[in-house]
């Protein structure tokens, strides 16, 4: 769930899609459940990311992913078919136990961009 301060932030931007809409998570977990998404976070390979495939394959989605604790602040953004294994299982928690990000829609964008459900 998410609590009101933390040294563990994750935040999960998805973009792309038909209408190329951005939908955001953010979780900032309780002091007692942060030992659990450290170590989800630490099991993600950050130093190994996979090219993006975006431009190649239209109306697919793109992740940007972002975690910091107190040990590092990492980024990360993957195409939608690296989006597997231990990396699907960060964002699918995020998005489960996470708030959803209210969005400005940008110029020109199709689509809501607030909340998600």
């Amino acid at each position: 769930m998410a609590g009101e301060s933390s040294d563990v932030v994750v935040t999960v931007l998805r973009v792309g899609g038909i209408a190329g809409v951005r939908r955001m998570w953010r979780v900032s977990p309780d002091a007692s459940d942060q030992p659990e998404w450290v170590d989800l976070i630490d099991l993600c390979p950050w130093d190994d990311l996979p090219a993006i495939e975006a431009q190649s394959l239209p109306d697919r989605f793109v992740w940007s992913i972002h975690a910091r604790t107190a040990q590092a602040d990492r980024t990360a953004e993957l195409g939608e078919s690296a989006l597997t294994g231990v990396w699907r299982d960060l964002v699918e928690r995020v998005r489960d136990s996470g708030d959803p990000v209210r969005l400005r829609p940008r110029p020109g964008e199709i689509g809501p961009a607030s909340p998600v459900a």
